[in-house]
């Protein structure tokens, strides 16, 4: 219980910071005693807390698009930005639903050797940083149109890979089309709902069937959920705030120097992978 906790505690402070929270759950089962792989399920079954704060978090927001998109479906005069939005999240949600069905044996096993991870974390903070300096600042979520939503729907489901990080890549990918940060942002968080959901849903219902969840009990899971939620909601508020006038740069500073460590154990043999 004890490591579940601290499982949850890491979930909620990196799920929607740019540095991959499924990397860092990955690497605390590396420290603790029996160093056991937290596994894919846990970690999809957490993401449900974190973004059970952005459900919250946005709940009038998201109250509204989802009104609208309803009734647009039968009005066309309820048509607006709202309704659109709705729509450019079910676009954008395709790219990771069919790679994630498709890809999932390699998602559980393959893909969560650390060579990946560390690997992943080192790339994707360089193309991170690539496009958080350089990427142009004009864009608002009001300009954001189908084109734009599967981009940024390919770049979300780069995050199956873990290490590559769901919110960084989906912010890279809308700095490079020239959004804002804090618009790059406001969409990588609503465009996780439906992923999100819908993987942690499908393996808690598979948990809930076995009453575990690989190494650790579904009791023990569930309060690793709770503990990311509370976390993950007060992270959210941090994070708008300080996009708004600070740079990505200590995020990518630390996805680097963290990756490359990992590295360089694995090389010399500390870590196995």
């Amino acid at each position: 219980m004890f490591e579940a906790i601290i499982l949850g505690i890491i979930q909620g402070l990196t799920e929607f910071i740019p540095i991959s929270s499924s990397a860092h759950l990955r690497l605390a089962g590396e420290i603790f005693p029996n160093a056991i792989d937290p596994g894919a399920m846990f970690t999809a079954i957490t993401q449900i807390g974190t973004e059970l704060a952005v459900l919250i978090y946005f709940r009038k927001d998201i109250v509204r698009i989802i009104s609208s998109w309803i009734a647009s479906l039968t009005d066309k005069k309820a048509r607006n930005q709202d309704s659109k939005m709705g729509w450019l999240i079910i676009v954008g949600s395709v790219p990771i639903v069919i790679i994630g069905y498709w890809a999932q044996d390699l998602i559980t096993n393959e893909l969560r050797s650390l060579w990946i991870i560390a690997s992943m974390m080192v790339v994707f903070g360089l193309i991170l940083g690539a496009a958080d300096r350089f990427g142009t600042k004009t864009r608002e979520l009001s300009q954001l149109d189908v084109k734009h939503g599967i981009l940024y729907g390919l770049a979300q489901s780069l995050a199956l890979v873990p290490g590559v990080s769901r919110s960084g890549a989906t912010i890279a990918m809308g700095r490079l089309l020239g959004y804002s940060r804090e618009a790059a942002l406001r969409y990588s968080f609503l465009l996780a709902l439906p992923a999100v959901f819908g993987s942690g849903l499908y393996e808690l219902k598979g948990a809930i069937s076995d009453n575990q969840v690989a190494v650790y009990s579904l009791t023990q899971t569930l309060v690793a959920t709770v503990i990311a939620f509370i976390i993950g909601y007060l992270v959210i508020a941090w994070l708008l705030k300080f996009v708004t006038t600070k740079s990505f740069a200590p995020f990518i500073i630390y996805r680097v120097l963290l990756g490359s460590t990992v590295l360089i154990l694995l090389a010399t043999g500390v870590l196995q992978p």
